[in-house]
């Protein structure tokens, strides 16, 4: 039993583990699968080094699939990066100061919006595969030692019940893209000196952003549009935020915010805590959730604070939405205390399981036909019968 619960921690660790360390790797190489130059040897990315910095035009498919994968992705990008820079121009013309601050806040929020079918979908069927668990316990309890007659029976009863468990997994799927898009917007689209071709919709520029023609000095990145937001303390959106550094590591304010929501997040989608439950898995997976948000904070000192103003706003939205649909979830008691208000509290849009079916309606089982074990069947046809003929002289006894 210990082997077995060891085995099941240390796969509950390796999945948990698998997405940060695939978006951080990924996230240091994703300016390089997004939208860059047409000319040799140019990037999108900012250039420290003797090289010039080259305009930002659209990505032509090439036979790698690094560049097939830019191209695919432009369309997104460009709108995206074509709704940010609208908002950053009329703000900008508005004399508001970090109108890119503000940019970001607004795309993130079309983003979400757009989106909120696909994750109430997920909240959905989360919280009915929440509401299902004492059936699958005691489907569990009741074909013990039988993982076949286990995943057969829980298949049937999420089938009967309309739960399906795929649809809570797209949303968390699409996440990673929409994470990596937004990165190559701000790194790439926002920090380059004349990103117009991007803004340019069948060859007419849609937001009138006057940028400079002539590259800058090699080495030296001038931005068209102004990445610093005053109202959060000067922050460069294009810069990773150090806030603190110890031990050579860069600590990032934004990138504690962001942690403590996405626990926050977590906690409220987790079912509330039954003291009855004892599998294992359940507990494995409440650790993980305290553990994991705080993952994100080793980003901070990489990634570009633009993204986590871009990843705080929507993690806020996404507590919204399960505020109004599942409540505060397993967020209380947290440490020992709940508050008065999420006791006894009910969601705006609460989700209701759908009745089982009615028995007389199900269909009849079919009773697989007697199966005659081959052995014994060629074992009859072997036998010869018994002939109760004459006998020969030879073997009479007289």
């Amino acid at each position: 039993m210990g082997t077995t619960l060891s085995a099941r921690r240390v796969g509950a660790l390796a999945r948990a583990w698998t997405g940060p360390l695939l978006l951080l790797t990924l996230a240091v190489l994703v300016a390089g699968c997004f939208p860059s130059s047409q000319q040799p040897g140019g990037s999108a990315v900012p250039t420290p080094s003797g090289s010039p910095q080259a305009a930002l035009t659209p990505a032509s498919p090439g036979a790698d699939p690094v560049s097939l994968l830019a191209f695919l992705f432009t369309p997104i990008f460009q709108a995206m990066f074509i709704l940010l820079v609208a908002v950053y121009h009329v703000l900008h013309q508005a004399g508001v100061p970090g109108a890119i601050g503000f940019a970001i806040i607004a795309l993130t929020l079309a983003v979400r919006a757009v989106l909120i079918p696909l994750f109430r979908k997920q909240l959905v069927s989360q919280r009915r595969m929440q509401m299902l668990q004492p059936e699958m316990g005691e489907i569990r309890r009741r074909y013990k030692g039988d993982g076949m007659k286990i995943r057969l029976a829980q298949q049937e009863l999420m089938k009967e019940r309309g739960v399906n468990p795929v649809s809570g997994c797209l949303p968390v799927l699409l996440q990673l893209p929409l994470l990596f898009i937004i990165y190559s917007v701000i790194q790439n689209g926002v920090t380059n000196y004349n990103p117009t071709a991007m803004l340019q919709i069948g060859g007419v520029q849609v937001v009138p952003l006057q940028c400079p023609t002539t590259p800058p000095a090699p080495g030296v990145v001038d931005p068209c549009i102004d990445t610093t937001v005053p109202w959060l303390f000067g922050l460069d959106v294009s810069h990773p935020e150090t806030t603190l550094v110890i031990l050579g590591f860069g600590l990032s304010l934004l990138a504690v915010v962001s942690a403590l929501l996405q626990l926050v997040q977590s906690r409220m989608m987790l079912a509330p805590p039954d003291p009855t439950n004892d599998d294992p898995n359940v507990r494995v997976q409440r650790q993980m959730m305290l553990f994991l948000p705080l993952i994100s904070v080793l980003y901070g000192g990489i990634l570009p604070a633009g993204l986590f103003i871009y990843w705080i706003v929507a993690t806020l939205f996404s507590i919204i939405q399960q505020y109004l649909i599942v409540g505060w979830g397993g967020m209380f008691p947290f440490l020992g205390w709940t508050p008065g208000f999420a006791r006894d509290h009910t969601p705006r849009f609460p989700v209701a399981m759908p009745p089982p079916p009615d028995p007389s309606r199900r269909p009849a089982p079919t009773v697989a036909p007697a199966v005659v074990p081959k052995r014994a069947t060629s074992a009859d046809k072997t036998i010869r019968p018994r002939e109760r003929g004459r006998q020969g002289r030879r073997g009479r006894r007289r």
